[in-house]
């Protein structure tokens, strides 16, 4: 029995914040919940403001997703190194995440419903 994957258009707007710059906006987020995980939610890059991410050489596996390349947030006072995720070539299930990205929510970056 595989971990169930649900991917749904996130309610409402949504924003991603670091080093008090809004990184995005985007009223097309998805939602995507894994399994007992908090739903995690994903940006269309169309939606980010691409120049405050930097490639990084960090990547990870996913089972149920395929493999994720990372990115870090470039701020004027700060780098947050491997704050953000994209599936550049999702397995199938789940290839409505393809070109978006994801972030982790800490004291550094915000990701918040408006």
């Amino acid at each position: 029995m595989g971990t169930l994957i649900t991917i749904r258009k996130a309610p409402g707007n949504w924003t991603v914040r670091a080093g008090g710059a809004v990184i995005g906006e985007s009223s097309n987020a998805l939602e995507l919940s894994e399994g007992d995980y908090d739903p995690v939610i994903y940006f269309p890059r169309s939606d980010i403001a691409m120049a405050f991410l930097d490639d990084s050489d960090h990547t990870s596996h996913c089972p149920h997703k395929g493999d994720a390349t990372y990115f870090s947030i470039v701020t004027k006072s700060q780098t947050i190194q491997n704050a953000g995720w994209s599936y550049e070539t999702p397995f199938q299930d789940v290839e409505r995440i393809k070109d978006h990205i994801a972030f982790y929510t800490n004291e550094l970056v915000a990701v918040e419903r408006v």
